[in-house]
């Protein structure tokens, strides 16, 4: 499920020639605000909910370059989900499909009055479930990665 296309920006290109790093986490913070519109999240929503969507922990990923005026597509599976939690792997390719990057993040439901954790209206709940999916022994090959040096 694609939730967004973009393009590179000139002013996202860094003296190496490509998408400075800190631009792809732009591109998947931009995808999660597309996500927060496809679950009715969106403006109006999340003044009608009282509820917005944090972005708790995220892993990403490089793989590939990107490079200006390229065109970028992200796309969503959802790993797992609570109440109040969303863990979602989002994967940013370029047009032809190859993959230039991934995402893996902890999303959690906040009480805009609060600032508290919590639940996801029912409305918001029923569009998250028909989110695509992964079985837990069907996750993306990068899912559940961890940082480290190989010791042997």
């Amino acid at each position: 499920m694609v939730l967004l296309e973009t393009g590179v920006a000139p002013e996202w290109v860094d003296y190496n020639g490509h998408m400075n790093d800190a631009e792809y986490a732009r591109v998947f913070s931009l995808a999660v605000e597309a996500l927060m519109d496809g679950i009715g999240l969106d403006e109006k929503g999340r003044i009608r909910h009282g509820l917005t969507i944090y972005t708790l922990e995220t892993h990403l990923c490089y793989r590939r370059e990107a490079h200006e005026g390229q065109l970028l597509a992200v796309d969503i599976t959802l790993l797992d989900r609570d109440a109040k939690r969303l863990h979602v792997f989002f994967s940013m390719r370029d047009d032809q499909g190859e993959l230039l990057a991934t995402s893996e993040q902890m999303l959690m439901g906040i009480d805009r009055q609060g600032g508290r954790s919590a639940a996801f209206p029912e409305p918001v709940a029923d569009a998250i479930a028909a989110l695509p999916r992964a079985e837990p022994d069907a996750w993306p090959a990068a899912a559940g990665r961890r940082i480290g040096i190989p010791r042997r």
